[in-house]
């Protein structure tokens, strides 16, 4: 069981990994914070376009 341990402490294979996995995990901060940021203003986007749909009459058909 030591050994494996040993081996795979010494092992650089898993290095790449560890560099993706922090990569990720960066662009997730990044990504919070943008939405953070910009949400509230995406999310009065929406209701003002919600009530301007709400406003515009309904279409009949003959």
């Amino acid at each position: 069981m030591l050994s494996m341990v040993k081996r795979l402490w010494s092992e650089e294979r898993g290095q790449g990994m560890t560099e993706y996995g922090l990569i990720l995990a960066l662009l997730v901060i990044g990504v919070i914070a943008v939405m953070a940021t910009l949400g509230p203003k995406i999310a009065q986007k929406f209701t003002d376009v919600q009530t301007e749909l709400d406003k515009a009459p309904t279409p009949t058909t003959p």
